[in-house]
């Protein structure tokens, strides 16, 4: 029987709450706001902004120990930004209103245990509905407060160069949402955006718990407090634009996140693994562009990398590791195409707890993508992942599958 995949997390966030991760998130550094003009006020501006991605999936193994069965599935995401002045308050105010279904199946689980497409792993099993919903308070500074229920995944495709969440880009967990067995897919909570002249400060303040399917306030922190600090500096290499973190997350948690694993993976309670209070871990990541085009402007590619460390117990995770590039062609700038290299291990004191039930290694894959754009609205993706899986028992496996992606 084919073990369910890892729960996603990323180790910090992604963008500003337009998008999570945020390292969420995953992830987790796109360009410091200090470092881009602020755009000119709209004359006009929208009291309510809507944006809506549904993509389409097929896959199918086609090497390794899966059976050769096609599965069909989709995502639809809406996401609602009201201005603060329709709320009866000035518009440093906005409001973020996020549905999202899933439907269908995927190859998630069939090969390797990081799930193979992040879209169809979140928010949860089966047909499932989602609703994230947060306020942010924005200064003229820059800086930035949001309080509420984010999308991780938000904040990560947000990633420059290698983009992230899953839509578009990269589908494996391991590059559209970094895990990190401590910051969840999906948080409540309370994140802080500090940009200054030369770096961009981070401090997440949240729920350990996986908020999906949930309101946000069931488990109130029952399970402790977790936090994410990160620092982000731009710098020019080459005269091409680079992003480099430094970010660190852990909780107050003494328990491993059960939510997060296949049931196969969770300890019998009483076990030698889970009883460690507090968790901790590290991430160093880059992404530098290699070349930009004058014709195409904010088109180009270039390279990402990332490496992950964890102090273990009760994380499940203690290291890992991604390299890859990503960008556009520059005959075909509405394209975009990607390769990455990934390697996962789970915390040597868990594998040992686990020896008796199940044999398990480090799991490394690639990821190769090319997506074509239609249009300004459609683009289609194929999709190939060659991946060693962490049970030892499986042999190596090839997934392949398209993406049809439509924005409105």
């Amino acid at each position: 029987m084919a073990a369910t995949p890892l729960s996603a997390q990323t180790q910090d966030g992604g963008s500003d709450l337009a998008s999570e991760s945020g390292d969420a998130a995953s992830l987790l550094l796109s360009a410091p706001a200090a470092s881009v003009p602020p755009p000119p006020e709209e004359p006009d501006k929208p009291a309510v902004k809507t944006r809506v991605l549904f993509s389409q999936f097929a896959d199918m193994p086609v090497s390794g120990d899966a059976a050769e069965t096609l599965r069909y599935g989709g995502k639809i995401d809406a996401y609602f930004d009201v201005a603060g002045s329709t709320l009866g308050v000035d518009d440093s105010w906005s409001l973020h209103i996020h549905p999202e279904f899933k439907y269908g199946e995927s190859a998630n689980g069939e090969i390797g245990l990081l799930p193979s497409n992040t879209q169809m792993f979140y928010p949860g099993e089966g047909e499932v509905f989602d609703l994230n919903v947060n306020v942010t308070k924005r200064w003229q500074s820059g800086t930035s407060l949001t309080v509420g229920k984010v999308n991780v995944l938000d904040l990560a495709a947000q990633l420059p160069v290698v983009g992230g969440g899953g839509h578009e880009g990269f589908q494996n967990l391991a590059m559209a949402l970094p895990p990190s067995a401590i910051v969840p897919g999906s948080i409540t909570g309370a994140l802080l955006n500090v940009p200054t002249k030369k770096a961009l400060y981070r401090l997440w303040v949240f729920d350990p718990d996986l908020q999906s399917e949930r309101t946000g306030f069931e488990t109130g922190f029952e399970s402790g407090v977790a936090f994410l600090g990160s620092v982000t500096l731009p710098v020019k290499i080459g005269g091409k634009p680079g992003y480099y973190a430094l970010k660190m997350a852990g909780s107050t948690r003494s328990e491993i996140a059960a939510e997060a694993l296949p049931p196969a993976l969770v300890p019998a309670p009483g076990s030698a693994f889970g009883g460690r209070k507090g968790e901790f871990s590290a991430v160093l990541a880059g992404y530098q562009f290699i070349e930009l085009y004058p014709e195409a402007p904010g088109k180009g590619w270039g390279i990402f990398g990332q490496i992950y460390v964890s102090n273990g117990d009760p994380t499940f995770l203690d290291k890992s590791g991604f390299i890859g590039f990503s960008g556009n062609p520059r005959s075909r700038p509405q394209d975009r195409f990607g390769a990455a290299w990934f390697r996962y291990s789970l915390t040597d004191r868990l594998v040992d707890v686990l020896s008796g039930r199940l044999a398990l290694e480090d799991e490394e894959g690639v990821e190769y993508f090319y997506t074509l754009g239609l249009s300004d609205q459609f683009s289609v993706t194929a999709n190939v992942q060659v991946v060693d899986s962490a049970v030892a028992a499986r042999d190596a496996g090839v997934l392949a599958g398209l993406r049809l992606t439509a924005k409105f």
